[in-house]
């Protein structure tokens, strides 16, 4: 995959999945503008990008301000020459369940995952298309805004939202032949590390030992540089024709979710009164109702622990 004279922004890759994809973009030949809220983390990953062999300068901001949008589109310009790639990937969690979220718990994750989003493509977007070439804007989701997950309110409408953003975009900005796609990541990060099934699997893989076929497979499971060669291909002349897409990837699986499709169709004339809903809802309706949150497998070999 060869991104030579490509430039990209990634937000929050100082560590993690971030870093994976800039580490990624940065070995396939892309100028990279690596973006955290530790400097001295940013620069961590800016030299280590250069030892590689890559390109990389950093920018120590919180996204969510237009002012900060801005500041990473000027940072790319001014030095590298140009912007091809926006990665928008910096998040923070604030888990509580929907009784206990605050105010501030709520505004924070939103701030950072949608309006940061939102911010950062529009002005990635005013640049690509002032230079009149094409770009990729790639926005990170999560299973969580696919099908919702316990004590994430924030973060669960902030990743849906996120899908949103990437439908509502490949529609706009196909003229100027700038795609937009959602990536929906599992992997071993400092987030996935508080979940109690995944535990073991995290620390495995910062024990150096290799995941079992299980996890890679059944649970989509791995690494975050397993993620990072989907980030690589979409921001690639590879992925001309691909947008609009929420695509997962996670161990050894690649996926491709749907659009969200009306599954029971029942008609009534005249239109339907809440005693009509009831006569037909058992029959038509009640076997198809849907899951909430993610359906994972049991491990067999916890299982038998």
């Amino acid at each position: 995959m060869d991104l030579t004279g490509k430039v990209a922004i990634v937000t929050g890759s100082g560590r993690g999945l971030g870093l994976a994809y800039a580490r990624r973009l940065a070995g396939s030949g892309a100028a990279v503008v690596v973006n955290d809220v530790d400097a001295e983390v940013a620069e961590a990953a800016v030299e280590a990008i250069r030892r590689d062999g890559g390109k990389a300068s950093a920018v120590t901001a919180a996204v969510g301000d237009s002012e900060v949008a801005q500041a990473l589109v000027d940072h790319a310009v001014e030095t590298f020459g140009r912007l091809d790639v926006l990665v928008s990937n910096a998040g923070v969690l604030r888990d509580k369940v929907l009784w206990k979220m605050t105010d501030e718990d709520f505004d924070l994750v939103t701030r950072v995952h949608l309006r940061g989003t939102f911010t950062c493509a529009r002005a990635a977007v005013v640049q690509m298309k002032e230079q009149g070439e094409g770009g990729r804007i790639i926005l990170i989701g999560s299973p969580a805004g696919q099908y919702g997950n316990f004590g994430q309110t924030n973060y669960s409408a902030a990743k849906a939202g996120i899908v949103g953003f990437a439908r509502t975009w490949a529609m706009e900005l196909a003229r100027d032949r700038i795609t937009a796609n959602a990536v929906v990541p599992v992997a071993a990060t400092a987030m996935t590390a508080t979940v109690p099934f995944l535990k073991p699997y995290v620390e495995a893989l910062a024990a150096g030992e290799p995941l079992p076929p299980f996890a890679r497979r059944e649970l989509a499971f791995g690494s975050p540089e397993d993620v990072a060669g989907l980030v690589a291909f979409l921001a690639s002349d590879d992925a001309a024709d691909v947008t609009g897409q929420a695509v997962g990837i996670g161990g050894d699986r690649l996926s491709l979710y749907s659009h969200p499709e009306q599954i029971v169709q029942e008609y009534h004339a005249g239109g339907w009164d809440a005693d009509d809903i009831a006569k037909v809802w058992p029959g038509a309706f009640a076997p198809h109702l849907q899951t909430v949150g993610e359906q994972l497998p049991e491990d067999p070999a916890q299982k038998e622990g």
